[in-house]
């Protein structure tokens, strides 16, 4: 028996097909039928290795970049001070003085006048022998008669004297300002007193907890076994306390390169968790410069493992690492910088770890560190640390919390502008896209990301300067979908953009016409299917959608796309589009 099937229509009612619609019944009922259409989110890969830069890196062929791999030993520190000098030298002045050949010099009787004065001078600033006012008069008057009877070459240097003798009775006041300079310096020597006080309790406390602890450290240091290094770590625990209880961490403690050279001894032992301890110390006693970059190299190493996870969530060397982004500036530390990136980059991969990050605000701190990196006059070393930065950011747009705070910290503008500094960066532009195609896929982050009016002409520029890099273009496509998805403003802001539809056939015709190999093929369906679904979105603006249909070479390349969809062995692009207005992100 042969089945007929039923004829479906969407503007025909199923319960009377006799009784028909109006036109405007039809073309309102068209409209509502119109969706916005959505697609799977691009699988985001996982490095199997931590490294800085992976093997997709376009940093990884670069003989100059930063390396992973290095060894950091009691040698590579600097003891003697926290802050070592720096080793450029100044250029010598062009300058050369010019001395004449003969020096004049004033007569011998007038040089032992002004010695004589001198020592008036040097006698008559002495507190302790002022005289009284009468009697001061007294003298003045006589040696002034006897200076009368003088010679004239005797006289050269009695005026003087008698001048300065006559400044003090002039002022009548002179007695009142003494007492005060004795008070003043008995006020200063009270302050000193206060300051050695302050300076025994110091020494009392090194003395007395310090040093026997360092001394402690040094002898437990001679053994091996494992329950030597847990004492260890119990030690530096302990140094800790007592530094922090005394006011000693930072730079305040004035013996602090006799605590740095015990610590940095300790770190030839090579254990993981006695060299967490140790960098916390050093992180603590604030160091800098040669010092800084080798904690920061070794802490990194640390985190190079996943096993070693763990002893980062249970210490606060997270809180102090934060402090190196909040303080460092890039010029002076940007490869401590870098390290320090970069471990909060395989940090950020460990869930517990992620959660950590996120209580001791982390995001704050990206926002401070982005500001800085966009002034940066380093370009390279900002960029290096931009691709860390960018990655890490990828790993915390998984988190709903870290969604929530990207969009108070205005964390989604700051990438557009690092977008738009950076859009030659093949890495900085595809960790970017990684991010903003996750954050999109949300409904709060994506009316976030509409309302920058920046997004729409830097993500075509990078659209423009990358079209043969498939998995930076097929992201960004999809980013451009999801915004056109939830907005009618955006169809119309990124249609009116410059050279909008320029780069859009462009893209089109480049995947439409590439060679159909395995891997290629597959990349090129997905660049296609987030391309004709970003149309889709556009045309149903009632503004852009007849401007859509005048462009010949995009009518042209959609009638191709349907004609090579013949037969049924391919499915359809359009059809890969998924009806529904809610968007849809992959697992």
């Amino acid at each position: 028996m042969e089945l007929k099937h039923e004829i479906c229509h969407p503007f025909i009612s199923h319960s009377n097909m006799s009784k028909k619609k109006t036109c405007s019944e039809i073309i309102r009922e068209a409209r509502q039928s119109l969706r916005v259409q959505s697609t799977q989110r691009p699988f985001t890969p996982r490095e199997s290795h931590r490294q800085l830069f992976g093997v997709n890196s376009v940093r990884a062929s670069h003989a100059n970049r930063p390396s992973s791999t290095f060894s950091v030993c009691a040698q590579n520190f600097d003891a003697s001070n926290s802050r070592p000098p720096s080793g450029n030298r100044l250029p010598p002045l062009d300058h050369k003085p010019k001395f004449p050949e003969t020096v004049p010099k004033p007569p011998l009787e007038a040089r032992r006048g002004l010695a004589g004065v001198r020592v008036v001078v040097l006698k008559a600033g002495s507190v302790a022998t002022l005289q009284p006012l009468e009697a001061q008069q007294k003298n003045d008057q006589s040696r002034l008669n006897s200076d009368l009877k003088l010679s004239p070459t005797k006289r050269l240097s009695s005026p003087v004297r008698t001048t300065l003798h006559k400044v003090k009775p002039h002022s009548a006041g002179s007695e009142s300002s003494g007492a005060k300079t004795t008070e003043q310096s008995h006020h200063k020597t009270g302050l000193e007193d206060g300051n050695s006080s302050t300076e025994d309790a110091d020494v009392l406390v090194f003395n007395d907890k310090v040093t026997l602890l360092l001394q402690e450290l040094e002898s437990e240091a001679a053994g091996s076994s494992t329950d030597s290094l847990t004492h260890l770590c119990e030690l530096c625990e302990r140094l800790h306390g007592a530094l922090s209880d005394a006011r000693m961490l930072g730079r305040r403690c004035k013996r602090r390169s006799e605590i740095l050279r015990v610590l940095f001894r300790l770190i030839d032992l090579r254990s993981a968790r006695l060299s967490l301890h140790i960098s916390k110390l050093c992180l603590a006693l604030s160091v800098s410069g040669n010092n800084l970059l080798n904690i920061c190299k070794l802490i990194f190493k640390i985190s190079r493992s996943e096993s070693h996870d763990i002893l980062f969530r249970n210490t606060s060397i997270i809180e102090l690492l934060l402090g190196v982004l909040h303080t460092e500036d890039v010029s002076a530390s940007g490869e401590a910088l870098l390290y320090c990136v970069a471990t909060f980059k395989f940090l950020s991969g460990n869930a517990s770890v992620l959660k950590v990050l996120l209580e001791q605000n982390f995001v704050a701190a990206v926002q401070t560190l982005i500001q800085k990196l966009c002034e940066a006059e380093e370009v390279t070393t900002a960029g290096h640390i931009l691709v860390q930065l960018t990655a890490t950011m990828r790993n915390l747009a998984d988190h709903p919390d870290a969604r929530t705070l990207f969009v108070s910290f205005s964390i989604l503008p700051a990438l557009c502008l690092v977008l738009r500094l950076y859009w030659d960066d093949q890495d900085i532009c595809t960790n970017t896209s990684r991010i903003f195609s996750k954050l999109s896929s949300y409904s709060e982050c994506c009316l976030a990301l509409a309302q920058i009016p920046e997004c729409y002409p830097t993500t075509l520029g990078v659209l423009s300067r990358h079209p043969q890099k498939p998995d930076l273009v097929v992201r960004l496509l999809f980013t451009l979908g999801n915004l056109t998805a939830k907005s009618s403003d955006s169809r119309q802001q990124l249609f009116e953009c410059d050279g909008c539809m320029d780069a859009v056939v462009q893209l089109y015709n480049i995947y439409q016409r590439r060679e159909r190999s395995p891997d290629a093929g597959k990349e090129a369906d997905d660049v296609l299917v987030k391309l004709v679904r970003l149309l889709a979105n556009m045309s149903i603006h009632p503004a852009v959608g007849p401007l859509l249909a005048t462009n010949t070479a995009c009518v042209h390349l959609l009638m191709e796309t349907l004609g090579k969809q013949k037969g049924g062995s391919c499915r359809s692009h359009v059809s890969k589009s998924r009806p529904g207005g809610r968007i849809r992100p992959s697992k």
